[in-house]
């Protein structure tokens, strides 16, 4: 681990975003710009970062000296020239909102380096879209990361219309130096693979709760253990937070514009009442406080 990797910027302090962060500095090398928005937003990254690689010491993944080491690599800032400054690489982490990802895109067009590549960490929004407003739609192109970033070994990547060859291929390497497995979604298509695949799924898991066929617990049980899948689908929901997921169906639908991506009334009706997960406290299981660990 060292920092003759260059530099990587990141866009978005958040869940993801200080995840990523981690992993370019710590795994990959890199020195690594974290920006945010607001001074609140980094701090929290940095404080979400300080305690992951404070994990990775505890279970003897890395030294003492490779931590500070990693930790020292990773600048935050709320300055996004800065930020961009002598960057080949900036992965967006921001909100998923269009309106918001779009501005951003136009500003970042700007400001970074000719030959610098764009990526995406959208899980929903279309690539070619982003693409669309910035002067070298070449370069830009999803790179997925899936959560928690830190463990997780899979990244997509995603062609948009414009997306060049030579743009995959720096992204699939630079996802080696990070430690991650890439596989390729050819065109730009909602969801891409994993979410295309999983969203219906978790969605037709609420539905068997809606119509009272089983219990969450069982529909989580009979999954992990019919299907081996690590976590039941209800309580990745959970996890991944029922207002996010909401939001991918109804992308899917608006896309597709096929009812078999309709979201179940339930999902609707608990993120209404707020009930979005662990993000809250409550959705299909009991978390006690907002991002806690399941209490039932």
């Amino acid at each position: 681990m060292n920092s003759s990797s260059g530099k990587l910027t990141v866009l978005g302090a958040g869940l993801m975003g200080h995840g990523i962060a981690q992993v370019a500095s710590q795994v990959g090398g890199f020195e690594v710009s974290l920006l945010d928005v607001e001074q609140r937003f980094v701090d929290s990254g940095m404080k979400m970062i300080n305690s992951s690689v404070a994990k990775f010491v505890e279970k003897g993944k890395l030294t003492k000296d490779q931590a500070d080491a990693a930790l020292k690599r990773v600048h935050p800032t709320l300055d996004l020239a800065e930020a961009l400054k002598g960057s080949s690489l900036v992965i967006e982490a921001a909100t998923e909102d269009p309106k918001l990802k779009l501005d951003l895109y136009r500003r970042v067009s700007d400001l970074s380096d000719r030959d610098a590549i764009l990526a995406s960490n959208t899980s929903s929004i279309s690539i070619t879209l982003l693409a669309s407003v910035t002067k070298r739609p070449e370069n830009v192109c999803g790179m997925h990361f899936f959560n928690p970033p830190q463990l997780m070994p899979l990244v997509e990547i995603i062609r948009g219309n414009k997306t060049s060859d030579e743009t995959v291929n720096r992204v699939r390497d630079i996802s080696a130096k990070l430690g991650k497995e890439t596989v390729l979604c050819k065109k730009d298509s909602p969801g891409f693979i994993v979410n295309r695949i999983l969203v219906p799924a978790l969605n037709e898991a609420v539905f068997l709760v809606q119509e009272g066929v089983a219990e969450p617990e069982d529909i989580d049980k009979a999954v992990k253990l019919g299907l081996n899948w690590p976590m039941g689908p209800l309580q990745l929901l959970d996890y991944v937070g029922l207002d996010t997921t909401l939001n991918i169906t109804q992308v899917f639908m608006n896309e597709f514009q096929d009812s078999k991506y309709r979201a179940s009334p339930l999902m609707r009706e608990m993120v209404r009442a707020g009930m979005m997960g662990r993000k809250s406290g409550k959705g299909f299981y009991e978390w006690g406080s907002p991002g806690a660990t399941k209490t039932k």
